[in-house]
């Protein structure tokens, strides 16, 4: 199957209803489906300070269903605990020193849970689900 190719976002419509026309939200059933909703999801993600009301309601409908998808369909590998983090603090440009400022423990503190000398407390583990507005269970 081809990729389909990602319309220029100027080129999406304003309105709800217009933005219906263009692709219906509907559960997403398959591949084929899914690579429709993301053509269009992919289109706007880059510009998301410019989305109307409409535009932004649309996209939050249509990243929900490709959501409901993966949760159903898509089995992620399970990572350890130190992967997971070790790929947030890459994500947001954060080092070792930046985690140990973050759980404010000791300068080594975030060295020492990277390597694995150190557990995550409790109070570690609100404190990253809290910074990095993920679910506390992504770190037990």
């Amino acid at each position: 199957m081809k990729p389909p190719t990602q319309p220029p976002f100027a080129t999406l419509p304003t309105d709800y209803a217009g933005l219906c026309r263009r692709l219906m939200p509907r559960p997403v059933r398959d591949a084929v489906d899914y690579a429709n909703v993301t053509e269009i999801t992919d289109a706007m993600a880059l510009e998301q300070d410019a989305f109307t009301a409409d535009q932004r309601d649309y996209f939050d409908l249509l990243c929900a269903l490709l959501e409901d998808y993966d949760r159903e369909h898509v089995r992620w590998p399970k990572l350890p605990v130190r992967a997971r983090l070790q790929h947030l603090l890459d994500e947001a440009g954060l080092t070792a020193a930046d985690l140990s400022r973050l759980l404010g423990g000791s300068r080594n503190l975030g060295a020492m849970i990277l390597r694995g000398d150190r557990n995550l407390t409790l109070p570690h583990v609100r404190k990253l689900a809290a910074h990095f507005d993920v679910s506390p269970e992504l770190f037990i």
